[in-house]
This record gives C-alpha cells, sequence and structure tokens, in this order.
C-alpha cells in the first residue's frame, strides 16, 4: 500500500513537473556548490531576513483583514484588534516586533557584508540592491507606524511631511503627493495603506527575487582570507577553482545553519510578541494637543535626536545633504572600492568606519530617550497674552485672541518675548503674511507647523487670522495682497486714488 502511495504521489509530481517544469531549477538552487567555509553563522542574516520578510506578509494579510484605512476608524480598528478579536493583539505583535527584527537583521546583515568585501567585484550590483531594500524595509517601517495613526503616528507623519517639505522645487508636490492633500487626513491613510500593504511589498518581493538569483549565479562570497586580494582579470576563475576543490553542495551542508537561525529568530520574534505585546496605539490623533513629545520607533530614534540637538538653522541643511549623501556613497562604494583585500582584518578604514557609525547611532538613539521634540518647548499656553497685544482691539481680534490661547498656538510660537521657539515669532507675522497666507497656513499648515483645518471652525479661523493681523509693529503696515487690491481697484474705480 505504501508502495502505491509513493507512485501515485512520483506521479502527480511528474504531472505538475512536466508542465511548471520547476524541479530542475530548484535541484539546481538546493545543490549549487558553496565553498566549505561559507558554512558559517556569519553567513545566516541574509536567510533570516528573507523569513522575517514572508512572517511580516502572513501577519500583514491577517491584520488586514480587519483594519480600516480611514481616519475615523483607523484608531478603533487597532483598538478591535488588540481587546475584541481573538489572539489579535498577537498577530499585531508578532507584526510589529517582525519589522524590528527585520530593520535589525538587514542591517546586520549589510555590515557583515560590508567587512567581508562581499561588495565587491563580480557583486557590485547585488550590493546596490541590497541598498535599496535596506531602504524600502525602513519605508516598511515608516509607513506601518503611520497606520496606528495615533498621536506618535500623526506627529510623526507631520514632521516627514516638514521633512519632504524642505526639498528645493519639489517638495510641495512630495508633500501633497504624500498626504493626498493639503492637510492629514483619511486621504492620507488611504495612501499609505497602499504603500504599505502593495507597493512597497511588491517592489521588495521583486528586488528579493532578484537579489537572491544573483547570489545564486555568482556564488555565496567565500571566507575573506587575509591576502587574497580580488582581482577582475583573475577572480571569477579562482572563485570556480575553489568550489571545484574545496566546494559543498548549499543543501544540506550549508542550508541547516539557515533554517536553525530562521527558527530562533522566529521564536524570538514571538517570545517578545508575548512579553511585551503590541505598539500602541497611543491616544487618538488631536493636532491641538502639542505636549504629546511624539517618538519615532527605534529605527529613526538616532534621526530624531539629531533634529532635536541641531540648532534650527542647520536642520534642512543636514536633512537635504547628509542622507542623500550616504546612500550615494553605498551605491558608489563598489565601484570605488571593487578591488583589493576583502578580509576586514586587513581593512582598519573599513572596521574603524563601521565601529564609529555604530557608536554615533547608538549614542543618538540613546540621547533620544531624553531629547525634547524641539530644543524649546517649555513655554506654556496659559501665560496671559500681554495686555499691549489686546488694547485697542475689536471684539472680533479679542475672540481670536482667546482661540490663540485655546489652541496652545504659545507652546510653538512666542509673542512678546515669552513662549515656544519652535516656530518663527509671531511680534511680526502680519507683516510677513497676508491675510489670505495666513489662513492658508493655520487650515494646511506647513514647514514644521501642523494643519489645523480639520480641528478650527470657519468661525474660530476667521477670529484667529483676525488677531494675527494685530501683530505687527506701529511704524509698519501690514501686508496686502497686490492683486486683489487691483480686482478691488478695477471693480470700485471711486476707491483708487484721483491723478
Amino acid at each position: 500500500m505504501r508502495v502505491i502511495n509513493k507512485i501515485q504521489i512520483a506521479k502527480i509530481g511528474a504531472w505538475f513537473d512536466s508542465r511548471l517544469q520547476i524541479a530542475a531549477p530548484i535541484r539546481e538552487a538546493a545543490e549549487h556548490p558553496i565553498p566549505r567555509n561559507t558554512s558559517s553563522w556569519f553567513y545566516v542574516f541574509g536567510s533570516a531576513a528573507m523569513t522575517v520578510f514572508i512572517l511580516q506578509i502572513v501577519t500583514g494579510i491577517l491584520l488586514a483583514l480587519v483594519y480600516v484605512p480611514s481616519g475615523a476608524e483607523a484608531w478603533s480598528s487597532l483598538q478591535a484588534l488588540n481587546h475584541s478579536i481573538t489572539l489579535g493583539w498577537f498577530i499585531r505583535a508578532m507584526h510589529g516586533w517582525g519589522s524590528n527584527f527585520m530593520v535589525a537583521i538587514v542591517l546586520i546583515h549589510m555590515v557583515q557584508v560590508f567587512l567581508f568585501g562581499a561588495y565587491k567585484f563580480p557583486r557590485e550590483l547585488t550590493w546596490i540592491i541590497g541598498v535599496f531594500l535596506l531602504l524600502m524595509t525602513l519605508g516598511m517601517a515608516f509607513t506601518g507606524q503611520v497606520l496606528r495613526f495615533d498621536q506618535d503616528a500623526y506627529w510623526g507623519l507631520g514632521i516627514g511631511a516638514s521633512i519632504a517639505s524642505r526639498v528645493p522645487i519639489l517638495g510641495p508636490m512630495i508633500v501633497k503627493l504624500m498626504l493626498g492633500g493639503p492637510i492629514i487626513a483619511g486621504a492620507t491613510l488611504s495612501r499609505f495603506f497602499a504603500l504599505h500593504v502593495f507597493v512597497i511589498p511588491g517592489l521588495l518581493i521583486g528586488f528579493v527575487g532578484l537579489h537572491v538569483l544573483m547570489v545564486l549565479k555568482l556564488g555565496i562570497n567565500e571566507w575573506p582570507m587575509p591576502g587574497r586580494v580580488v582581482k577582475r582579470a583573475t577572480y571569477m576563475n579562482e572563485y570556480h577553482e575553489l568550489t571545484r576543490k574545496d566546494g559543498a553542495p548549499f543543501f544540506s551542508y550549508g542550508a541547516w545553519k539557515d533554517m536553525f537561525f530562521a527558527a530562533f529568530i522566529i521564536l524570538a520574534v514571538a517570545a517578545c510578541a508575548y512579553y511585551f505585546g503590541p505598539f500602541g496605539p497611543t491616544g487618538q490623533p488631536d493636532p491641538t494637543i502639542i505636549q504629546t513629545a511624539p517618538k519615532p520607533d527605534y529605527f529613526f530614534l538616532w534621526l530624531y535626536a539629531v533634529l532635536s540637538l541641531l540648532p534650527p538653522s542647520l536642520e534642512t541643511t543636514f536633512l537635504l545633504i547628509v542622507p542623500p549623501l550616504v546612500i550615494i556613497g553605498l551605491i558608489l562604494l563598489p565601484f570605488l572600492s571593487g578591488e583589493g583585500e576583502k578580509s576586514w582584518k586587513r581593512r582598519p578604514i573599513a572596521v574603524i568606519t563601521v565601529l564609529m557609525t555604530a557608536i554615533s547611532l547608538g549614542t543618538f538613539t540613546h540621547l533620544a530617550q531624553f531629547t525634547p521634540w524641539s530644543p524649546h518647548m517649555n513655554a506654556w499656553s496659559g501665560d496671559p497674552i500681554p495686555d499691549r497685544y489686546l488694547h485697542g482691539t475689536t471684539a472680533l481680534e479679542r475672540q481670536g485672541a482667546l482661540v490663540f490661547q485655546v489652541k496652545q498656538c504659545r507652546n510653538c510660537h512666542s509673542i512678546g518675548d515669552t513662549g515656544g521657539q519652535r516656530g518663527p515669532n509671531l511680534d511680526g507675522v502680519a507683516v510677513r503674511l497676508t491675510r489670505d497666507q495666513l489662513i492658508r497656513q493655520v487650515i494646511q499648515g506647513g514647514g514644521n507647523m501642523p494643519a489645523y483645518g480639520n480641528n478650527l471652525n470657519p468661525a474660530e479661523t476667521t477670529a484667529l487670522v483676525a488677531f494675527l493681523e494685530t501683530l505687527h509693529p506701529t511704524t509698519q503696515s501690514p501686508a496686502r495682497d497686490a492683486a486683489r487690491d487691483a480686482v478691488l481697484s478695477e471693480s470700485n474705480p471711486k476707491s483708487g486714488t484721483q491723478p
């Protein structure tokens, strides 16, 4: 009976293989030769990253069955997952901790590849694809945090939009593309849901497939022996000679360590999920609560600390120069250093670079636990507005001053030398911005300022702008829209200046 079953299974397998013809490629991939000393615990991080990515896909699909990507329902659907659906909290925790592990493992894998010189000829393109995989992994992490749509997610997205808005020329277009409009709203969540569930995972699957294909075609990097120098003219012959003399099939000689480590990582993710639980959501998003002191997930904490500690005048310069230079440097690395020693023992500059980077990132990540969201966010909105700003004002303007107090504008802005310093001083704001520009800034936000369009009714907006229009030096008139004045002058000739 067992023999008959085996024969039937073999026939079924042969039937499928005659049509799909995948048995030979699978056998070739499993049995491709690798250098024996490559079967090391240092080489298990790539397969572990792919395993965690598969875990993210499975748990992400389960979460997408319940999650509602709308401003009104996102927070509630996550609460339902945490408290109402059986094991919903555990699936969320597995997905959240899986994201953390995936970022960490990909970073470790990149460091290992860098130290072992695996980016050198002929694996330049493999390294470049790995750089893009790292960026997409960080993109997955950021979009996933936004989908929590709690206080931290709302303000984190506001900070992200502020960073994007500083890109010359394309900044406003990028922000509108990110948010789906001028403010953070339901359309914003729909866009980030599409990015997190469809766009970035699709790109990741394609790049991972290409990355694995190139590893199979070019071979796994040999153990970097001191004195074994890479030369473009001879390396491929030397590598094939090494695998012929001292090679072993990947399965099962090298695969068992990959499988063991991947299983260990899955158990570690499950243990963290069970013990620590899911991430958030914290309070519902409210742009009027400035004191939320939002902080990103751990992989962006270093950037949070850097921006908090930098002088405001250097923030834009840092954001527009340093990250692009780092990415360009990583992409150009295999072309600038494609030959020579692979062993880290004879590459002290590589070792020092890794150590300095790790110390810097670790230090700033630690400082992020103590650094404020802004260097000067200790203002108290309960301080009364100085009397001189209310003297001689109309009822509407005084109502605007009350809105200014209630909405905690002074936590970020100062008037009369008191208040926060995150945003610009407002003593002369009426000289810098016209009425229409003030309305647009209040409703849509911009720069470091969040959008208040969903938190102010039209009457409150009108009153607030009326008060802001009074904030100008006595020796200067408020800014005026010349185009509007011209239109009004044409429509009412009597109001124009007589010759």
